[in-house]
């Protein structure tokens, strides 16, 4: 029978990989949908309407048929290069970046909210968007209006905010 000695423990630095104390890394970026806009929520509360219930001839249907050119303008005017904003998560903080060279307009850093919860408004739904509220304790620090798909989002933001956290915690002792 041989025995295996145990291998010496290598530290190896991880691809992509750089600590919040020397230099900021980008973890994920989305672009809200067009629920964060009054406009949408309005779009997405008439486009949920099922009456009547007729297989594909709901309201709610004809209604986004309809509405295309308002959808499309809303989703154009998201994107656009001055005014489009998206959400960005790095290892530091939370930020709201607009423009085209994304500027930083807002942000959190991960250590000011201790919980992130999904508020879904109405008219988001139809979308599966909902907004992203930061809160330390019971007070709201921050919030991102309309985040498609917000769940994944805030698993994301959850787990870079616990790498964080971690990484403080080591490097203090």
């Amino acid at each position: 029978m041989t025995t295996i000695a145990a291998l010496p423990e290598i530290h190896t630095p991880i691809s992509g990989v750089a600590p919040s104390s020397i230099s900021e890394s980008t973890i994920m970026t989305v672009w809200p949908s067009n629920a964060a806009y009054g406009i949408g929520k309005l779009l997405g509360t008439q486009y949920a309407m099922r009456f009547p219930d007729i297989y594909i001839f709901r309201i709610g249907n004809l209604i986004a048929l309809l509405s295309i050119p308002i959808a499309l303008a809303i989703y154009l005017f998201r994107i656009a290069p001055f005014v489009g904003q998206r959400y960005t998560v790095t290892n530091r903080r939370v930020i709201v970046q607009r423009g085209i060279q994304a500027k930083n307009d807002r942000s959190v850093d991960l250590d000011r909210f201790d919980s992130v919860h999904v508020e879904v408004l109405p008219g988001q739904s139809w979308y599966n968007a909902g907004d992203l509220v930061f809160k330390l304790g019971n007070v709201e620090t921050f919030r991102l209006e309309g985040v498609s798909r917000p769940e994944s989002f805030r698993q994301v933001i959850l787990k870079a905010r616990m790498a964080h956290a971690g990484v403080k915690r080591s490097g203090s002792r």
